[in-house]
């Protein structure tokens, strides 16, 4: 019998965070395009001796502070995560030592056995969120989910939060009263 998936999910606050992506090819430019469109206000530092202007684009409308040049184990001074991302999976392997050194968050590119955490689907309608994890087996399967999400979920599902978080608060301070209500009025969401 297969382990079930351990992996505890959480929504991090970006803006608040300095992430270091190391690389500046295809797959650097795959894991900043889903970072920032999932959370554009992210502060990023990317260190890369090629730059790809693609990525070099991003730096348009996004936090990005290029460093065109390699690796250096203080480009992790003051880092919360880091994503390696590079082509040579040596130097991937060299910055995990270096992260896991300073007690830093990692995820190495197309590598689970060196990550962290992962960079899961997301499904995003207005506030609300979802994330797909399939424990690293299979990014392919997460897109396809939260492509099959994305076109199934009704765009109203924002503005049903919305309310339910004006309701919330017409139930007063008790956090007990406030679940049961909340929970009588969803209750025909799973009915129908």
């Amino acid at each position: 019998m297969q382990e079930p998936n351990q992996l505890f999910p959480i929504f991090l606050r970006t803006d608040r965070l300095t992430i270091l992506i190391v690389g500046g090819g295809n797959v650097a430019e795959e894991k900043l395009h889903f970072l920032l469109k999932s959370s554009p206000n992210s502060r990023i530092i990317l260190v890369a001796p090629y730059i790809s202007e693609k990525i070099i684009s991003y730096s348009n409308d996004y936090d990005i502070t290029f460093i065109n040049r390699e690796y250096k184990n203080e480009d992790l001074k003051g880092i919360d995560l880091v994503i390696a991302a590079t082509n040579n999976k040596e130097i991937n392997s060299y910055i995990w030592t270096n992260s896991k050194l300073k007690g830093v968050l990692i995820n190495v590119a197309d590598t689970p056995d060196l990550c962290d955490f992962y960079l899961g689907g997301i499904v995003t309608k207005g506030d609300f969120k979802i994330a797909i994890s399939t424990n690293g087996k299979s990014p392919t399967l997460a897109k396809r989910l939260r492509q099959l999400l994305e076109k199934n979920l009704p765009d109203e599902i924002n503005q049903l939060a919305e309310h339910l978080n004006k309701v919330r608060n017409i139930f007063g301070d008790s956090f007990e009263t406030k679940v049961k209500e909340l929970n009588r009025i969803t209750k025909n969401l799973i009915n129908n």
